[in-house]
């Protein structure tokens, strides 16, 4: 760990309550074997974990919509530890706020052309509502990214794109953000939290999903590493 860093975890801790996009439970923690039950000194607790692969904060690989698209254990390290962009966006508390390109143009105005090979970050406030998971969910209404802003930054040649919503995507029934992205064979990451403590430049991801083979999606442990003179 670099001394001159400060760590963020912006990683949800995964429960029961966790919100799914079905609205459903979608993880199950059961203890098979308990201390008790152990022979004296070896006390072990043993645990089964039953979930989905897209829960919590994850991430969606290209062949979560994409026919023949990279898999989770295909994804390279150099796209996952890389600079972090983050466009901080003012929704108004609006449930149904698209991100446009604009609002990528005002931030490059700032600070300069989004580089080549990073991960951006959409800030939107959402994951203030975690802990209500019917509030989070909101039939499928919080903020999303338009399209065409997805193009933009692709055109940037980004690695991939993360927000702290549900989805990238507005709604429960189309996904042109999905298909734009991982169509080029690069990444989502959804449920976000604390990317409100991130500068929008000068940090560093590292985005760290189970190794599974040919899953489509995986939960992930995502840290930044913040220098402490920003």
């Amino acid at each position: 760990m670099n001394t001159e860093s400060i760590v963020i975890d912006l990683t949800h801790t995964i429960t029961p309550q966790t919100p799914t996009f079905d609205g459903g439970c979608g993880f199950h923690l059961a203890t098979t074997i308990d201390y008790r039950e152990c022979t004296e000194p070896n006390l072990f607790r043993v645990q089964k974990i039953d979930m989905r692969a897209g829960i919590g904060t994850h991430i969606d690989a290209p062949a979560h919509c994409i026919e023949g698209g990279k898999t989770i254990e295909s994804l390279e390290l150099d796209d996952l530890v890389t600079a972090c962009v983050v466009i901080h966006v003012d929704t108004g508390g609006s449930d149904t706020f698209k991100i446009q390109p604009d609002i990528v143009g005002e931030f490059e105005k700032i600070h300069g052309q989004i580089e080549p090979h990073a991960f951006v970050i959409f800030h939107t406030g959402w994951d203030a509502h975690w802990d209500v998971p019917e509030k989070y969910l909101n039939d499928h209404k919080s903020p999303s990214i338009d399209v065409r802003t997805a193009e933009l930054l692709l055109s940037r040649n980004i690695v991939g794109i993360g927000i702290d919503t549900l989805s990238a995507d507005s709604g429960a029934s189309d996904f042109p953000v999905h298909r734009a992205v991982l169509g080029v064979g690069k990444y989502l990451v959804e449920n976000i939290a604390n990317a409100g403590q991130l500068p929008p430049v000068g940090a560093q991801s590292v985005i760290l999903p189970m190794k599974i083979g040919d899953a489509t999606e995986a939960p992930v442990r995502i840290i930044a590493f913040v220098p402490k003179k920003i």
